[in-house]
């Protein structure tokens, strides 16, 4: 599934909810969801870290849908060459400390 037949689908499914729930309420329950893949990371199996890295995935393109964000196009445009400040694959921007994002 592409990313923006993903947006189109969840804004189908709970676009309706998502509005009524609002922005910010939408932002917490995916802190939430980030939080719960935070714990299958570090202490459950695979099986609980797919359920949780997709219900991440969701609720961050919900709250895309909601501020009308395309994540399609604007993740083509900002990493389609690589990295964004460099444009390179691999990053030549300079040695990165692998413990931070």
């Amino acid at each position: 599934m592409e990313i923006h037949e993903l947006q189109s689908v969840i804004a189908r499914t709970y676009g309706a909810q998502d509005r009524e729930r609002g922005v910010d309420a939408t932002f917490g329950w995916f802190v939430e969801e980030v939080g719960e893949l935070s714990r299958a990371i570090r202490r459950e199996g695979h099986p609980e870290r797919v359920v949780e890295f997709t219900d991440v995935l969701a609720w961050l393109v919900s709250l895309a849908e909601l501020c009308d964000v395309d994540l399609d196009g604007e993740v083509a445009r900002r990493y389609g060459d690589g990295c964004p400040k460099c444009q390179a694959a691999p990053c030549v921007c300079g040695v990165r400390d692998p413990t931070r994002p």
